[in-house]
């Protein structure tokens, strides 16, 4: 991405999506004008345009309404966390400690104790939720902040995928039994599936990480996964159950209805800016990028056709059309722009995603009519001038089912049987997608798989949707050929 004003850029994506998948996200994410590079010496950080970040809070919006109506609260803990702290999660350390990013000193004078910038906040936030929780009465206790953490990881910038900063939400919480935390963490992971796919029109595959590959100190890590076009797949959004571990190590009890001092048990649960890279990457062409309504700064865009001799005419009916709309709540810009051709403002639009155009000529005036041209495919329509708001809902609710239809035969199509490591290897190779396979529960096998070809086990089912654990495991691991126990799906990720 280049820092130059994008409004001097040149209209038009020149990658092709399906061919330069990486230049052509990198293109759409500069010339929708969603993001730039930061400052030269700051390699992995970028710089949030207002039109990404409108998206980042429209999602949050969402997100953050339905935490609330389950019992959550925000709150703000500090962005920088004593190492001590981070010492009393051993597992928290050998997690993270290569991707910590440490203070140690205050203008001059050395501090006495290094801080780290948060790369997660169990470790600041569970002490307080101890300080917090004294009977069973105080439970379930629920917080959570919106923030962003940084992760000093070596891999090359992607925004919105990769970056050394990013934003995201943190949900803690403490419950009195295992039962209740498992319950929460499912809650969780129920509101991250709606996200993706009742908000920004991208199904995901649902189930839990491998033992393996759970967060440091966890019992469970559950996850959503989506998969983009160019066959990876992107872990969407985890949540996971701790079981006591973090109890322990930051001392949260209550004292129970018998007055006996019990063990709380923990969740966290996270979602990260990353849902923005997988709505562009999923909807977006090669004209630019594509949104669903639902998230769209613009929902609709009114566009005047005129000649002198009918320019006012046809502005003033643009203008009743567009402040109809507003009155109805539909995110609506008048275009009436003396300095563009319609054909550029058309170009324009569909760069940035609007879902809908309005096109309003002389003949639209004559006839009370509005032309109806949809973002996802061109598909044109014309609608009556009377109920226009009611028209207007009907398309953008057209608009998110194409784009939620057209993603979900990607996803259909984009999971594969296997039962040998050829096959594994042979379709991830050829096909790419997620590979369904018998696993034997071995991080070997996967490390068979991952050194090949560079693509892991992403997700295994929960137990009562692994057709491999109703027929009572009489299958065998595709790679060692042991007895299997669940089944994996094996992709490479962002």
């Amino acid at each position: 991405m280049s820092d130059t004003d994008d409004a001097e850029q040149e209209l038009g994506v020149t990658k092709s999506k399906e061919y330069e998948t990486g230049e052509w996200y990198a293109e759409v994410v500069r010339k929708a004008g969603l993001a730039n590079y930061a400052p030269e010496g700051m390699s992995g950080f970028i710089v949030t345009r207002p039109r990404a970040y409108e998206l980042w809070e429209r999602m949050q919006g969402f997100l953050d309404a339905k935490f609330k109506e389950t019992g959550v609260r925000n709150a703000y803990f500090p962005m920088f966390i004593p190492e001590s702290y981070l010492e009393r999660e051993k597992d928290i350390v050998e997690g993270f400690d290569p991707e910590v990013a440490w203070v140690t000193h205050a203008g001059h004078d050395e501090l006495e104790e290094r801080l780290a910038v948060r790369p997660t906040s169990e470790s600041i936030i569970t002490p307080y939720i101890a300080r917090w929780v004294r009977s069973h009465r105080d439970l379930p206790l629920r917080v959570n902040q919106w923030c962003s953490v940084v992760r000093w990881e070596a891999t090359e910038t992607k925004p919105f995928f990769r970056t050394k900063e990013f934003l995201w939400q943190e949900g803690h919480t403490a419950h009195a039994t295992h039962e209740d935390a498992w319950e929460e963490t499912m809650l969780r992971l129920d509101q991250y599936e709606s996200t993706y796919e009742d908000f920004l029109a991208v199904p995901v595959l649902r189930g839990r990480k491998p033992d393996h590959d759970k967060f440091p100190g966890a019992d469970t890590t559950t996850t959503v996964e989506a998969l983009m076009p160019d066959g990876k797949s992107v872990q969407g959004g985890t949540s996971h159950h701790l079981g006591t571990s973090f109890a322990e190590a930051f001392g949260i009890t209550y004292s129970d209805e018998a007055e006996e001092e019990t063990l709380a048990h923990t969740t966290s649960w996270g979602l990260s800016w990353r849902a923005l890279g997988a709505l562009i990457m999923t909807h977006s062409d090669d004209q630019g990028l594509v949104l669903p309504p639902t998230v769209a700064p613009e929902q609709v865009v009114v566009v005047p056709i005129w000649q002198e001799d009918t320019r006012d005419e046809v502005l003033e009916y643009a203008e009743g059309v567009a402040e109809e709309l507003r009155e109805a709540g539909v995110r609506v810009e008048l275009d009436d722009r003396d300095t563009r051709n319609p054909g550029f403002k058309f170009n324009e639009h569909e760069l940035h995603g609007v879902p809908v155009r309005f096109e309003i000529g002389p003949h639209e005036v004559e006839d009370r009519e509005v032309t109806v041209v949809h973002r996802p495919d061109g598909e044109q329509s014309t609608v009556a001038r009377e109920g226009i708001a009611d028209a207007a809902q009907v398309h953008l609710d057209e608009v998110f089912a194409k784009l939620y239809a057209a993603a979900e035969e990607n996803l259909e199509g984009g999971v594969r049987d296997a039962d040998d490591r050829a096959g594994i290897l042979g379709t991830i190779g050829q096909h790419g997608g997620y590979v369904r396979a018998p696993w034997c529960g071995e991080e070997a096998c996967e490390g068979e798989i991952k050194e090949q070809i560079a693509a892991e086990i992403v997700m295994v089912p929960f137990e009562d949707e692994d057709d491999l654990v109703d027929a009572d495991h009489d299958e065998t691991c595709a790679i060692c050929g042991e007895a299997a126990e669940r089944t994996a799906y094996f992709a490479k990720s962002y």
